[in-house]
């Protein structure tokens, strides 16, 4: 698939992290550090979250950012997912940038 040359957005909802480390999910591959969520594609529709790049997800979208919030902020970095961003056993997975907030900050100095 060629990349999207718009903004692709996902309304999604954050899966528990047991939920998603069941033998169903990702069997136990989803560490204290990540963001497991399910959704819906929805084009350019206004969405909770946004991740930049090209649908599906794993066709480039690693490393970019997980956007949300009323006042939108980084969430996470988009990190790894089935072919189908909304595969119901292989969830989309990002990094949580709140854990490694200070390591950012200072880097970014």
């Amino acid at each position: 698939r060629e990349p999207s040359p718009t903004l692709q957005e996902m309304e999604v909802t954050v899966m528990d992290k047991r939920m998603c480390n069941n033998s169903r999910f990702w069997s136990g591959e989803i560490g204290p550090a990540m963001i497991c969520f399910q959704g819906l594609h929805r084009g350019s529709a206004p969405a909770k979250v946004t991740l930049l790049g090209v649908t599906p997800l794993p066709q480039g979208d690693s490393g970019g950012p997980l956007v949300c919030g009323k006042r939108p902020a980084v969430a996470g970095v988009m990190s790894f997912s089935s072919p189908d961003p909304t595969d119901l056993f292989k969830p989309p997975v990002a990094t949580s940038t709140v854990k490694y907030k200070k390591w950012i900050q200072k880097t970014l100095r």
